[in-house]
């Protein structure tokens, strides 16, 4: 994918120069149709994902846990805890991802880690919302976001997924 429409992304946003081209190395672009299932919950992981436009649902034993929209990112919780996939995303749209499978993923933590801190964090507070709902996933017991050592949202990203 392109660096000028990785910019774009408020997940990619304020890198350098050489970062954006790492992540244009590492990127694919992918069109998806309405109602097309993105990620299947139970699935293994092998990709991490970003809507740059279109929106999505996202799902757990068929209960809907959220809705998803340009900016918002999700497959990050399977990857980064080596499970299955913990919801299923389907397409509510017509949708275009960004699409960094799970080796350029590995490469992005380590190049880049502002981009893995602002997915870690992330995923902390996705955990904690599971957990205040009543979800334990796959025997995967959630940190509530009362418990001191889960980690605090930087203030630089919003709860979805958005630098502020």
């Amino acid at each position: 994918m392109k660096a000028e429409r990785l910019r774009k992304v408020p997940l990619f946003g304020g890198l350098t120069d050489h970062q954006y081209e790492r992540l244009e190395r590492w990127t694919d672009e992918i069109d998806v149709p309405t109602n097309k299932h993105l990620v299947n919950q139970g699935a293994y992981p092998h990709e991490f994902m970003v809507i740059e436009s279109g929106t999505a649902e996202v799902t757990h034993d068929g209960t809907h846990l959220a809705d998803l929209g340009p900016g918002d990112f999700f497959g990050e919780m399977a990857l980064l805890l080596n499970v299955p996939r913990t919801a299923t995303v389907a397409a509510t749209s017509d949708v275009t991802l960004v699409v960094m499978h799970d080796r350029n993923f590995r490469a992005m933590e380590e190049e880049i880690p502002v981009i893995a801190e602002r997915v870690n964090a992330i995923m902390e507070e996705r955990r904690a919302k599971s957990a205040d709902q009543g979800i334990e996933t796959l025997g995967i017991a959630f940190r509530r976001a009362t418990d001191p050592q889960r980690r605090a949202i930087p203030s630089s990203v919003s709860p979805c997924g958005h630098p502020s």
